[in-house]
């Protein structure tokens, strides 16, 4: 065990997300999201069974995001024809704000199709039990400074 490091974060959670540099991008996604198919390129990492917000905070609390890029956050964007409510945006919404000074200005939203196509060139996803309907999320990695 190590002192600090929430316990969600598994051992290789925690090698992928030190293993990214700078300007890498990592998924996570929710239930429905098709991870095995999208991520045959990339690696994958199952954390069935965990919500996303609680994932998100505690990766944000080891992950740097991107400074250099104005939204290092993107959320997939409801299809027009969707009557889908997205109240977890407002969650993450929350949990970015604590870690990015920027807050809701880090955070952009990404057509389905493209979001899908970006997916297929991140360094990893991770695979969540997300009942949350379009609650996928792409994290850009920044640096560390301290």
């Amino acid at each position: 065990m190590l002192k600090g490091v929430p316990q969600i974060l598994s051992p290789e959670l925690l090698k992928i997300l030190c293993e990214m540099g700078h300007s890498d991008q990592i998924v996570i996604a929710d239930g429905n999201f098709p991870t095995e198919s999208i991520g045959k390129d990339c690696k994958v990492v199952r954390c069935d069974g965990h919500e996303i917000p609680k994932l998100l905070e505690a990766i944000l609390k080891v992950f740097p995001l991107d400074t250099y890029i104005e939204r290092p956050v993107k959320l997939m964007e409801v299809m027009t024809e969707d009557t889908v409510k997205t109240p977890i945006w407002d969650e993450y919404k929350t949990i970015i704000s604590k870690y990015d000074n920027r807050g809701n200005e880090a955070i952009g939203t990404i057509d389905r199709f493209k979001f899908y196509d970006e997916a297929k060139d991140v360094y990893a996803i991770i695979a969540t039990g997300e009942k949350a309907l379009y609650a996928n999320v792409i994290l850009q990695k920044g640096v560390v400074v301290e």
